[in-house]
């Protein structure tokens, strides 16, 4: 097999290339409203009715015709909201006291705020110098949605915004697509499950525990297969085994060492690889491609498992990422390029990875030749967000992973970083 050892960018663009053209057909399911909390449209939503059904108040005060405030005006009644105006249009020189939510009563055509006018024996008065526009303190009918047209697209993830806005269209149920099963294998011969003795040169096996966490996270169900030995039967039997997943993970064995025989048996299994490298620090050992997909022995038991039915995905296809085994190395090839992949099989519109810019608090040697992603903690609030380099042994060392809560991103042929210089940082 070729090697084929790409740049970051170059790696990142073949995976959402991949990403977006991989769904042939997603899998949709009605749920209720609030168990949609974290899952991705499948449908779109659309408004039910004008919103606002009516001309709105935005304010407390006195519903007027503009033209008529620079004469005195004569309440002729209130307005709560939650009620309609049952009196007569409203004439030249009278006013009804409205409050927040309302609805404009006819003959209206702008609110005047309560804290901008005053009673004169009864009557009532604009201050002085105050103006007011057609319109002012007024949402119109309609200005937010209109009756039938899409409020939000298939393909965003529901959260609390989207709830409200489904909610707001009458819907106690919401179609979503389904979570794709992702099968997860952690490999090597030094790996114990935690329910197990352990020797010192052994170790536990926490990266089958993150992976199927940051799955979980990004909507996907993650299913951690047994330990794959450094055999090749053993290797084999996992392949076989999450081949007819929708997305396979392996952890381990993807480096030069004489037990590394993740490529060897996919590249038997009929594998296409679509990198076997990326020159990112840490990561670079990292392989993607596809698999011929496996069929179910029995459809029916594939599409439905204990939280609903799965993905359907493409019958011909399963992509797999072989993860270095390092750790820190596997979370951030997670969050670089699985998650992209894992998004798309989820339905959602927006796939790329995430990242913000803030200033380095502290100078970083630079000088490496390949892209580096080091553990990173980000502070700051009004004033801007500074971001520094967590102290750490190697992309082995998860106590120092977990001390940072992104990984900031350092170019590759750059010598040096000074304080203060604007960098972007991963978020995780």
């Amino acid at each position: 097999m070729s090697e084929r050892v790409l740049t970051f960018e170059e790696a990142l663009g073949e995976v959402l290339a991949h990403s977006r053209s991989s769904v042939l057909e997603l899998a949709v399911e009605t749920v209720e409203l609030l168990a949609g909390v974290g899952r991705v449209l499948g449908a779109a939503v659309v408004a039910d009715r004008d919103q606002p059904a009516f001309d709105r108040s935005t304010r407390d005060g006195f519903a007027v015709r503009a033209d008529d405030i620079g004469s005195a005006l004569r309440v002729v009644g209130a307005l709560r909201a939650g009620e309609r105006w049952s009196g007569s249009a409203l004439a030249e020189g009278e006013a009804v006291e409205i409050m927040t939510g309302a609805p404009l009563p006819a003959g209206a055509d702008s609110v005047v705020m309560i804290e901008h006018v005053q009673f004169e024996e009864s009557l009532l008065r604009v201050k002085a110098g105050r103006s007011l526009r057609v319109g002012e303190n007024v949402v119109p009918r309609g200005a937010e949605a209109r009756a039938g047209s899409v409020v939000l697209p298939a393909g965003r993830v529901m959260g609390a915004a989207e709830i409200a806005v489904a909610a707001s269209c009458g819907l106690g149920s919401v179609k979503v697509f389904a979570r794709p099963r992702v099968a997860i294998v952690a490999t090597g011969d030094e790996l114990v499950e935690l329910d197990e003795a352990m020797e010192a040169w052994q170790i536990r096996n926490s990266n089958s525990y993150a992976l199927a966490t940051m799955v979980e996270a990004e909507g996907g169900v993650g299913e951690r297969l047994d330990v794959a030995r450094d055999t090749l039967e053993d290797l084999r039997e996992r392949v076989a085994e999450g081949r007819s997943s929708d997305l396979l993970l392996l952890s381990g064995g993807v480096s030069m060492g004489k037990y590394d025989l993740v490529e060897q048996v996919l590249l038997e299994a009929g594998a296409e690889f679509c990198f076997t490298g990326v020159l990112i620090q840490p990561g670079k050992p990292i392989v993607f491609g596809r698999l011929p997909r496996a069929k179910a022995q029995n459809l029916g038991d594939r599409k439905q498992g204990p939280e609903g039915p799965f993905y359907s995905g493409s019958a011909e296809w399963t992509y797999f990422f072989g993860l270095p085994g390092n750790p820190v190395s596997t979370q951030v090839c997670f969050h670089l390029f699985v998650a992209p992949m894992l998004r798309a099989l989820c339905g959602r519109s927006e796939i790329a990875p995430r990242f913000v810019e803030a200033r380095l608090g502290e100078e970083v040697k630079g000088g490496a030749r390949v892209t580096r992603f080091l553990p990173a903690e980000m502070a700051g609030g009004w004033d801007g967000v500074t971001v520094r380099v967590v102290g750490w042994q190697g992309s082995g060392d998860v106590a120092a992973n977990a001390r940072g809560n992104g990984y900031v991103v350092l170019p590759a042929g750059v010598e040096q970083f000074p304080a203060g210089l604007t960098v972007r940082v991963l978020l995780r």
